[in-house]
C-alpha cells in the first residue's frame, strides 16, 4: 500500500504526543519518509500533512507562475512560510504543536484522514461536521447527474 486511505482518531498523550495511526506509518516507512512536512489548509481547519513530495508538487505548481507576479509569492508564502516540520519520534508519534491547535482547534484528540498522496490532521468534531457537508455537496452533485441523464433519455 502506497497510498493514506482510511481514518482514525488518537488520543494525545500527557506529554502532548499522539500517534500517527499504524497504517499512515506504514505507507511514510515504504516511501522512506523520515520526517513529515504540515501546511494549514487553506478553506477549512485542517493540516495537509506529507512527506517533502507534498512540498515538492507545490514547488512545482509555484515554479509555472510568472515570479513577478503576486501568486507566486503567496503560493511561496503559503507553502514555505506558514508551513511546519514534524518529526515522528521511533514510536511513530508526533508533537502536538501550539502550530496544529491554533489552526485546527484539537484539543484532547487527533482525527487522522487519508487523502491519497497526503494525509489531513484534524480536530475530530470538525472533520465529523465536514464529512456531512462533503457528503450532501456529492449527493447533491449525483441527483443533478441523474436528472441530467434522464432529461436527456427523453430527448
Amino acid at each position: 500500500m502506497d497510498r493514506f486511505l482510511s481514518s482514525a482518531v488518537n488520543r494525545i498523550d500527557a506529554k502532548g504526543r499522539v500517534s500517527v495511526p499504524a497504517h499512515f506509518r506504514a505507507v511514510l516507512q515504504k516511501k522512506g519518509f523520515a520526517e513529515l512536512y504540515a501546511l494549514r489548509a487553506l478553506d477549512i481547519p485542517a493540516l495537509d500533512v506529507g512527506g517533502l513530495d507534498l512540498l515538492d508538487r507545490y514547488e512545482a505548481r509555484i515554479e509555472q507562475e510568472d515570479p513577478f507576479l503576486r501568486t507566486a509569492d503567496d503560493m511561496s508564502f503559503f507553502c514555505h512560510g506558514d508551513g511546519a516540520f514534524l518529526k515522528i519520534d521511533r514510536e511513530g508519534r508526533i508533537m502536538v504543536s501550539e502550530f496544529m491547535r491554533e489552526h485546527t482547534g484539537i484539543d484532547t484528540d487527533v482525527a487522522f484522514v487519508g487523502r491519497g498522496h497526503f494525509f489531513q490532521i484534524w480536530q475530530p468534531e470538525r472533520l465529523k461536521a465536514y464529512g456531512a457537508e462533503v457528503r450532501a455537496r456529492l449527493v447533491k452533485l449525483r441527483q443533478s447527474a441523474v436528472r441530467g441523464r434522464s432529461s436527456e433519455d427523453r430527448e
